[in-house]
């Protein structure tokens, strides 16, 4: 059974840090490309950073350019995201995406979510 669950969310003051997680099983984590995305209320989904699983190449959203990083720790199936200076614009539903397996990418897995909340 396939299962991400994301966890670090919570209320963080404008100028903060969190550091999200998500534990992954279920499925050959290492071939799965794995991906942040963030919802805020009455917005769109939004592609927050990406990490590969061919070349292990990181690309983020313009919107979180130099204040988080995605990484991944492929003997424990586990996926970070560190966000630093956070504002209150980055106040979300944070999830956990596996999108594979590498070369063929016709699985789309999800996460329930985690809030993260940016406010003073």
């Amino acid at each position: 059974q396939v299962q991400l669950a994301e966890s670090g969310g919570g209320l963080v003051q404008p100028g903060g840090s969190l550091r999200l997680s998500c534990e992954a099983s279920g499925f050959t984590f290492s071939s799965y490309a794995m991906k942040w995305y963030r919802q805020a209320p009455g917005k769109e989904r939004e592609l927050v950073a990406v990490f590969t699983s061919r070349g292990y190449r990181t690309t983020y959203g313009n919107s979180v350019k130099g204040r988080f990083t995605i990484s991944r720790d492929n003997a424990k199936n586990m996926l970070y995201l560190q966000m630093n200076n956070l504002k209150p614009e980055d106040t979300a539903v944070y999830y956990c995406n596996a999108n594979g397996p590498v070369g063929v990418y016709d699985k789309d897995y999800w996460g329930q979510g985690t809030q993260v909340t940016v406010s003073s």
